[in-house]
């Protein structure tokens, strides 16, 4: 709403804006504005106009943005959720700037989904079930719970029985999983009855995985944010009887573009780090007759 203002965002003059506007008010047959003393307002068809033409500017910047990025090989914009970035990329992130220096790496951490063209992403990691339409979609090693605890309280509590006096933490963040994947449900999977104290409860996974990690109790650990912690000694399984989410994480970007070669790089160093952690997971026991 100031003509000033939107020929320095053109890079023109204000004469030049206004006589682009003046012929656009020609073509169409009605006035677009309304020329007051120090500003300007819509009329009825310029307020018809504008929603449908900024819309449609967005959408050609968008598609105009998607095509420079399928020349561009230099670049990779990733998009996880806070907890996956927190504890599985973050890590190890080191490793693949090493791999790669020539691949200039973005991130952005957020649990909204963002769409590939309007958001400029080129990857995403999304945990959950799918369907992904109009995505190459590639899953990622499956996705299961476990208790996990520092070294010293597990020598507090060896059995799954002796958790009725451990202090619980939630995590909620996968609430939305059904059926439930709760402490409840894994008591029960277990066999186990107890009389659980819960303690301090987190929307956020990797809050309650650090909570864990600084001792604060025992936590229901997922694959991917406690993987690296089993490997390295700082957290342990000491009943390795892991409960199934039936969810994953999966890779995602649109189809066709899995072949650039940042993109492609990325995906197989994702694959190897996953098969670097491969046997903490062989250790896990699904098969309910081993469980005690």
């Amino acid at each position: 709403m100031s003509f000033a203002k939107a020929a320095a965002e053109l890079n023109v003059t204000p004469a030049a804006l206004s006589f682009q506007i003046k012929s656009l008010e020609e073509h169409l047959g009605a006035p677009l504005f309304r020329r007051l003393n120090r500003a300007v307002e819509l009329t009825d068809a310029g307020r018809a106009l504008a929603p449908d033409a900024k819309a449609a500017f967005e959408q050609l910047t968008a598609g105009w943005r998607a095509a420079r990025r399928t020349q561009d090989d230099q670049s990779l914009t990733v998009t996880a959720g806070p907890a996956f970035t927190a504890k599985w990329l973050a890590p190890r992130l080191y490793e693949f700037a090493q791999s790669h220096p020539e691949i200039e790496l973005r991130f952005s951490a957020a649990l909204r989904v963002m769409d590939f063209a309007r958001d400029n992403i080129d990857v995403a990691i999304r945990f959950g079930f799918g369907p992904d339409p109009g995505l190459y979609s590639l899953p990622l090693a499956e996705e299961w719970v476990v208790p996990v605890m520092t070294p010293q309280l597990a020598a507090r509590y060896p059995t799954p029985q002796s958790l009725s006096d451990a202090v619980l933490i939630v995590d909620n963040s996968i609430d939305f999983i059904s059926p439930p994947v709760n402490w409840a449900a894994w008591f029960d999977m277990m066999g186990v009855a107890v009389t659980p104290t819960y303690g301090p409860q987190f929307s956020q996974a990797d809050h309650a995985v650090d909570a864990a990690l600084a001792g604060v109790g025992v936590v229901l650990g997922r694959r991917a944010l406690i993987i690296k912690d089993l490997a390295e000694g700082r957290l342990v399984a000491p009943y390795p009887y892991p409960l199934r989410t039936g969810a994953r994480f999966r890779f995602l970007c649109r189809e066709g573009a899995e072949t650039r070669p940042q993109i492609a790089a990325f995906r197989d160093w994702i694959l190897q780090e996953i098969e670097k952690t491969a046997h903490i997971a062989d250790a896990m026991i699904f098969d309910a007759k081993d469980r005690k």
